[in-house]
């Protein structure tokens, strides 16, 4: 069965319609991982339920970049991703509430106020370790005992483990900021991804008999460290998907400076992607990236990162 698109709303202040029925997940919703999804999924259920809306009320931009700019970490998903990821598990409706200082220092009765009164939600949905407004005084019981009051329904997802592991934004990034993404694939419940637009460089690859598209990738998202990685990759405006090999770093062989650069070679493709958005999934790392003596010995070892590669996506990883 299709499911309608998704309505996303800029603040709770941007909604031109009542909701119906709403059933509201809140939370950051950074990377949408598999305990995100057991809070939608339960949002969902509970909205079908009532035949309502299942709303999904997170936050734009993320709270750290506001409270703490200096320490805020690497997003795992962009805005656009995070909304096409919830669109996907199933959200109706998306409310992007803007974080500012003044919604930090909301107290916790007036946040449930807008929950009541603004949004209207008959049921709201939250993990076992939310909290919310001014000194994140409100916490899931405080959030129980205002919906008994005011007329809404409170369920509490308690902690989502993956193979022992807690499923958490911060334990994601922490893989993959060391290049475990075996450890980011069982949280995130897929590849880390990331989307960019292909510009131009200095087409050395396709003399060296490797053209690569060299992706510009938003600053401030979450990457794995640089390496060379078997990958998977999907041309976004006509949903083409190639395996490739990428390399992400310096490219410390021609001395080009310590600006990042992520360099994908996508196998069996042939055509222009210049100022085309791909999208490119770190599906394993094969090797950290070094610098080599000559132009032969870098293509020798391409050759052998592509095999390997092409050995790892066809899943003969022997």
């Amino acid at each position: 069965m299709l499911h309608a698109p998704m309505e996303v709303f800029e603040g709770h202040r941007a909604l031109f319609r009542p909701l119906a029925s709403p059933a509201v997940c809140l939370g950051n919703f950074d990377g949408v991982h598999v305990g995100h999804r057991r809070l939608i999924d339960a949002t969902v259920a509970a909205a079908r339920a009532h035949r309502g809306d299942a709303v999904a009320f997170t936050f734009d931009p993320h709270p750290a970049t506001v409270l703490a700019a200096d320490l805020a970490p690497p997003l795992i998903t962009s805005r656009e991703r995070k909304l096409e990821l919830l669109a996907d598990a199933g959200v109706d409706v998306c409310i992007l509430e803007p974080f500012t200082p003044d919604l930090a220092r909301m107290p916790p009765s007036a946040f449930v106020d807008l929950l009541a009164d603004v949004i209207g939600a008959r049921h709201v949905v939250v993990g076992y370790d939310f909290t919310f407004g001014r000194d994140r005084a409100g916490t899931p019981d405080t959030l129980r005992a205002a919906g008994a009051a005011r007329g809404f329904d409170v369920t509490v997802v308690p902690q989502v483990t993956v193979d022992g592991l807690v499923a958490s934004s911060t334990k994601i990034r922490d893989f993959a900021l060391l290049g475990k993404l075996d450890g980011v694939r069982r949280l995130l419940g897929r590849d880390l991804d990331v989307d960019g637009v292909v510009v131009r460089g200095d087409r050395r690859g396709r003399t060296l008999g490797f053209p690569t598209a060299n992706v510009a990738v938003p600053a401030g998202l979450l990457l794995p460290p640089p390496g060379v990685y078997a990958v998977r990759a999907v041309v976004l405006d006509d949903r083409r998907a190639f395996g490739g090999v990428a390399n992400l770093g310096t490219r410390p062989t021609f001395r080009e400076g310590d600006n990042l650069a992520l360099e994908v070679h996508l196998f069996d493709f042939d055509g222009d992607l210049y100022g085309r958005r791909i999208r490119v999934a770190f599906v394993d790392r094969i090797r950290g990236e070094r610098r080599f003596d000559g132009v032969d010995a870098l293509v020798a070892q391409i050759r052998a990162d592509a095999d390997r590669a092409r050995a790892i996506l066809t899943g003969d990883n022997t």
